[in-house]
């Protein structure tokens, strides 16, 4: 048994916990050993007056002060200088012995010459049935691996001694190999100062040994101790990585020094991809400034390497066999998943329980009511128009830039842009195609969206059915898609999926990824929605703070991905001095038969229908429709009652975003932000009603699902049918448009460009070809610029719609366009060929157009023809046309400042979708705990979901 053992005990207060109680409990175990320390020398870090009489107090031999930021391995460096006898034991302050600890691990030492390290099995401070820490080893890349930790101790693991390393706390070293092996590296930065210490020793032909009848009790708090907590993780991950990655320059032979060095950083960008799809985020930035760190430390590397190679007398073959194979490793995972939960989470139920059959249901009824769209290659209407003909170009127009709208327009696209972009490259043939299979399909889209969002608040298959067709059925998703209003329709389509992720992104991060990103594409096709957004958003943060406090993260991330894609529009409309631009509905501007702010228009928004015409019954029977309020009413009142069923909290959630859906539908009445031409266009009350019914028809669906008392179920399918009835005459009309004989639909069969065929032709695939547009009305010269061959729906420009006052570019384009049409002006082609125009388009008169106006466009004709450097094409479809035949100057290019902004904002949207992407990427981990929460939200009977 050695002759003497002095003990180490460092102390440094971690965080809020008080380290005096610890130290009182750790001294009180030191001096009931029965075989009592010979030496004591504590490292007080940090000025603790309560700390400082405990130690003076203590009898120790001596007390070194040293600062708060000293670490273990440095604390145990002062007091080396100190230490007699022949064993060292290293303790923090809570590290509190059993009585017979120190008798059987000097023992051990005492029992084998070749014994270097004695360590101990530590064990939980108020449970000493929990194993904290027994025996730790490493992978074959040096990945740390904890043997035995969280295990009750039932004495299952007391046969193992033999093992490569183990935590520092509560070592006993032989003095002599301490300072031969220089103590503890302190570059470590306090994680696998015990594994470093042990794998040095073996090199230096000694053992390492597990003594398990020695049990020390460790808390946690201490400065040996690596940071507990969620709110630590951050920094446990950043000394866990600082070590690995030292630990590999470290132990690498020198000549692989160079290239693991050369390594990290890419290996540092391969392991943030990993983290974020494994959902661990918090990983990241800890291991970039792990990375940093070890790399710009290379003198610490070479004082390592030293202390290896002044000590080692053996090859590294030596610790192979005490290392965890990848085929351990893989039955570790497998048993930790094998202990998991059983699974609470219900089956989905999707074919079974009807879902997949009212989704072909609705596709077989859409297939009948669209049936003409079948054979349209292009959709047209008020509010569509084209897609480019190439996917590059439908990226162009999603990309920050020149605008392909306007005659010198450089700034960013709408983020519906880029939406636009991936529906239309689904086809990439043929990317306007796109848009008439998506209108086909828009309906059993709809259905399937409805039943997904609605398995979060019910497990009933009758009840998903109902809100699957009920959302189906909203006036306001009918209207767009008559309508021929894109960003709505898809608006609608998005919503539930939505809140299907959003509603349980507090639980884990891959729905708060998914929910992030689809928050993205419902505010690019409704900006209007933004504030109702916010104060859903503020509500989620109060309640999952005060019931669920550690998914607060993924709730904030939820808006992360849209502040970054919104902020060079925002910025740009701020600059500008239009904030309330970024409220204008994105696409092609037109206004139509939206509700009015008189009391019928209000009292049919709160039924939920946007237009005067509700459901089209006004065209169809050319009578009062204040009845149709009558038809939304059952939905209505099932809604309001809700709050009274045992799911009220649940209730109150949906009943909130119905009702900041309301707020914003009535805000947005008769409210004009966008413009076409001098025509006001106001903002498109649907957006709002889409959100409100989302919130009703949920709400519907719980008090049908938790206020039916058990005994009369048969009233849930009664109530069902009666309101899906009521619903489905409301909107009849619509649905039945495209087939009647006089039908309110203005979608129509293309055109497949805006501008005469030759122009389409020569600006295919490019948008470096411009064509200036005149078009003289009553309300005076109507004049555009488009790049390309065709004026495009992702072409359109909120920047451009919303302008309030002319700009330099206006006025310039106005003073061009004015020449040109005046036959005694100066000629104005050489600077249209300078700015990169090659044709001019004088469109067709509309019907009804007076006496004045059709000589207004004669005049603009004669001027034109008479213009030396303009070749007469011919009259088209689209109308009279002409080609600029002086040297057509290509169309200026983005300047130095330009290129980089765009470059940065490109970066900007990639990266921050990228991430989202990769945090909702499903992985085995996430699903074994989505297995193990209920499908539904809320506070239910039993428990909370």
């Amino acid at each position: 048994m050695p002759a003497r053992v002095h003990a180490v005990l460092v102390v440094r207060p971690e965080g809020r916990i008080p380290a005096a109680p610890h130290l009182t409990r750790t001294l009180e175990a030191l001096a009931a050993q029965t075989r009592p320390v010979d030496a004591l020398t504590i490292v007080l870090c940090g000025n603790d007056p309560a700390l400082t009489r405990i130690a003076a107090a203590s009898g120790a031999e001596g007390v070194i002060t040293a600062s708060a930021g000293t670490t273990f391995a440095a604390a145990t460096a002062l007091a080396t200088p100190r230490l007699t006898g022949d064993a060292v034991w290293l303790l923090a302050q809570d590290t509190a012995p059993d009585p017979d600890a120190l008798l059987r691990l000097a023992g051990a030492l005492e029992l084998s010459s070749s014994l270097a390290v004695a360590a101990p099995k530590l064990v939980a401070w108020d449970d000493p049935a929990e194993i904290v820490s027994l025996g730790v080893s490493m992978t074959r890349y040096g990945r740390t691996v904890e043997l035995a930790a969280g295990e009750l101790d039932q004495g299952q693991r007391d046969g193992d001694a033999d093992v490569l390393g183990a935590d520092v706390r509560g070592m006993l070293v032989h003095r002599e190999s301490w300072r031969a092996l220089g103590g503890l590296d302190p570059a470590l930065g306090g994680a696998d100062e015990g594994l470093d210490l042990a794998v040095r020793a073996r090199l230096a032909a000694d053992r390492v040994s597990l003594v398990p009848a020695a049990r020390v009790a460790v808390a946690g708090d201490g400065v040996a101790a690596m940071a507990r907590g969620r709110k630590r993780a951050r920094r446990r991950a950043f000394a866990e990585r600082t070590a690995q990655l030292h630990r590999r320059l470290a132990y690498a032979p020198a000549p692989a020094v160079v290239l693991h060095w050369l390594s990290f950083l890419p290996l540092a960008l391969w392991r943030s991809v990993v983290h974020l799809v494994g959902k661990v985020p918090h990983k990241v930035l800890p291991e970039w400034g792990a990375t940093l760190l070890v790399m710009a430390r290379m003198a610490a590397v070479a004082r390592a390497r030293r202390r290896i190679r002044t000590a080692r007398t053996v090859g590294w073959s030596r610790i192979a066999p005490l290392r965890v194979s990848r085929s351990e490793m893989r039955l570790r995972w497998d048993g930790d998943a094998a202990e998991s939960d059983a699974p609470v989470r219900s089956e989905l139920r999707f074919f079974v329980g009807g879902g997949a059959w009212v989704v072909l249901g609705a596709l077989a009824v859409s297939a009948l009511l669209f049936a003409p769209l079948l054979a349209w290659p292009v959709l047209g209407g008020e509010g569509l128009a084209p897609l480019r003909a190439t996917v590059a170009g439908l990226w162009q127009d999603a990309a920050w830039g020149a605008r392909p709208l306007g005659l010198d327009v450089v700034g960013p696209a709408d983020p519906f842009s880029a939406l636009l972009a991936l529906i239309g490259s689904l086809s990439p043939a043929e990317p306007s195609r796109a848009l008439v299979v998506l209108w086909i399909l828009a309906l059993p889209l709809a259905v399937l969206g409805g039943w997904f969002a609605a398995t979060r608040v019910t497990e009933s298959s009758l009840l998903r059915i109902t809100a699957a067709i009920a959302w189906a059925l909203a006036p306001a998703f009918l209207a767009a898609l008559v309508e021929g209003r894109p960003a709505a329709l898809l608006l609608h389509l998005l919503l539930p999926w939505l809140f299907f992720a959003a509603s349980v992104a507090h639980r884990s991060w891959a729905p708060a990824g998914a929910a992030s990103i689809l928050l993205v594409a419902v505010l690019a096709c409704a900006p209007s929605l933004a504030p109702a957004v916010a104060v859903l958003w503020s509500a989620a943060l109060v309640v999952v703070a005060l019931v669920a406090p550690r998914g607060i993260a993924r709730v904030v991330w939820l808006v992360v991905p849209s502040i970054v894609v919104f902020a060079p529009l925002v910025w740009t409309q701020v600059r500008l001095g239009n904030p309330w631009g970024l409220l204008a509905d994105p696409g092609v501007p037109f206004a139509g038969d939206e509700a009015t702010a008189d009391p019928l228009g209000r009292l049919l928004l709160a039924a939920g229908f946007p237009t005067s015409d509700p459901g089209g019954w006004t065209a169809l029977t050319g009578g009062p429709v204040w009845w149709i309020v009558l038809l939304a009413a059952p939905l209505a009142v099932l809604a309001l009652l809700a709050a009274l069923t045992p799911r009220w909290l649940t209730a109150a959630g949906l009943l909130l975003i119905a009702a900041t859906g309301l707020a914003t539908a009535f805000a947005a009445v008769g409210v004009a932000v966008s413009f076409d031409h001098a025509t006001p266009i106001p903002l498109w009350p649907g957006s709002g009603l889409s959100l409100a019914w989302l919130g009703v028809v949920g709400a519907a669906v719980v008090a049908l699902d938790a206020g039916v008392p058990s005994r009369i179920r048969v009233l849930r399918p009664i109530g069902a049918l009666l309101t899906l009835a009521a619903l489905t005459v409301a909107v009849a009309p619509s649905l039945t448009a495209m087939t009647s004989d006089t039908p309110r639909a203005v979608l129509t069969n293309g055109p497949v460009s805006t501008l005469p065929a030759f122009v389409a032709a020569e600006g295919r695939g490019s948008t470096s070809v411009g064509t200036i547009v005149l078009d003289p009305r009553a309300d005076g010269l109507r004049v555009d610029v488009v790049w390309g061959g065709s004026a495009t729906l992702g072409g359109q420009s909120t920047l451009d719609a919303t302008r309030t006052e002319a700009r330099p570019a206006d006025q310039e384009l106005a003073s061009l366009a004015a020449d040109l049409v005046t036959p005694s002006s100066e000629d104005a082609v050489g600077a249209l060929a300078a700015r990169g125009i090659g044709f001019v388009l004088l469109q067709p008169g509309p019907g009804g157009e007076d006496d004045v106006i059709r000589g207004a466009r004669l005049t603009a004709a004669t001027s034109l023809d008479q213009r030396d450097s303009l070749d007469a094409v011919g009259a088209t479809a689209r109308g009279d046309l002409w080609r600029v035949t002086s040297g057509v100057q290509p169309r200026a290019a983005l300047d130095g400042t330009q290129a980089r902004l765009q470059q940065l904002v490109a970066a900007g949207w990639i990266g921050v979708l990228v991430v989202a992407a990769l945090l909702a990427v499903p992985t085995v981990a996430s699903r074994r705990v989505a297995r193990r929460t209920p499908r539904t939200v809320g506070f239910v009977r039993g428990g909370t979901r």
